[in-house]
């Protein structure tokens, strides 16, 4: 039932925070205090957000119904109404609405997916030409940074240990644990979905955001049994790691847990970073276990192509690179152990 004036007053508080729909996603929020809030529930890029539309009664029902119409039609027009607003407030004078930030902002939240070569403005017919060719030459380049990374074998077993000592929760546990295994993007593996995993056939297939590429990830018998360990915990929901705030499972576990499980088990961010893990397997799998570099590439979901210049598809070479993930993966558990390894290998 849509909302009333009346319902509104006679509204009480009560022990928790309350809600009170209306349609379009607007409704009233009571706190236990009594102040009552207008607030916007909507999804913007696949993600749920909440946008404050003011106070009741200095805002009426009629001017949050407005307000949540305007918030819907920025919306329909792939704009993220908490963007536009986060821009505006930024600026000041009559002419905010059409200033830089709040034309990028506004390009940013409904280009996010994909980039174009043409700029937001011209296109919406705010601006006449693209200024940043001006800046071209003028601007230093900032130097690049390679993010940490342990490459040596005995620090790579000392660092194993640790890890496989954390006594957090089951859900970072298994996160650490697999990282190395699988040496995917932190992203990839923070948003890992279990409809893309088939445990029987030993396979995590999905896409990479960064390239937009089909990639097959070969499960190791190690992370085969990190992940069935998991399942009766997550499986129900969506992500395998989810986050700990979301029990519903329905949103992953944030970009910072790993890196914090790191640092409060003493791993430095000078000495391993969570992106380092995919350093460390380049390094080893080359140098000290011989796999043919192309087959570190393309498990890296890294561009390789053939010699007529094609790129490769994602089941090039399938069946050696599940040797190598679990060569890999023994090969990881003897350094945990702490046993010195000095492996030939004939894959090259």
């Amino acid at each position: 039932m849509p909302l009333t004036d009346t319902a509104i007053k006679n509204a009480k508080p009560a022990e928790k925070a309350k809600r009170m729909f209306n349609r379009g996603g607007l409704y009233l929020e009571v706190s236990p205090k009594g102040g009552k809030w207008w607030r916007l529930k909507y999804r913007s890029l696949g993600k749920e957000k909440r946008l404050s539309l003011g106070v009741y009664p200095g805002v009426s029902l009629k001017v949050a119904r407005d307000r949540r119409d305007d918030a819907r039609k920025l919306l329909a027009e792939g704009i993220d109404p908490s963007e536009n607003r986060k821009a505006k407030k930024a600026s000041t004078g009559e002419k905010a609405a059409n200033s830089f930030e709040v034309v990028a902002r506004e390009w940013l939240a409904k280009e996010a997916t994909k980039w174009t070569e043409g700029r937001y403005a011209v296109a919406t017919g705010r601006a006449d030409r693209d200024p940043s060719g001006d800046l071209r030459g003028a601007l230093t380049l900032p130097k690049a940074k390679h993010l940490a990374a342990i490459t040596e074998p005995t620090q790579v077993g000392e660092l194993l240990r640790v890890i496989w000592g954390y006594d957090g929760t089951l859900i970072v546990r298994s996160a650490l644990r697999l990282a190395p295994l699988v040496f995917v993007r932190p992203g990839e593996l923070r948003k890992a979905e279990w409809s893309d995993i088939d445990l029987d056939s030993a396979e995590w297939r999905y896409t990479v955001t960064k390239a937009n590429t089909q990639h097959i990830v070969p499960l190791a018998k190690q992370a085969e049994e990190t992940l069935r360990e998991l399942q009766p915990l997550t499986g129900h929901g969506r992500f395998v790691f989810p986050s700990a705030r979301n029990p519903r499972g329905d949103r992953a576990m944030s970009d910072n847990a790993i890196l914090a499980a790191m640092r409060r088990m003493g791993i430095d961010k000078e000495g391993m970073s969570g992106h380092g893990f995919r350093a460390m397997a380049r390094t080893i799998l080359d140098e000290v276990l011989g796999f043919r570099p192309d087959y570190i590439e393309h498990q890296l979901a890294h561009s390789v192509r053939d010699p007529n210049g094609r790129a490769y598809n994602r089941t090039a070479h399938l069946p050696e690179r599940k040797k190598m993930m679990q060569e890999w993966a023994d090969y990881l558990d003897k350094l945990k152990a702490g046993a010195e390894v000095i492996l030939i290998s004939l894959n090259a």
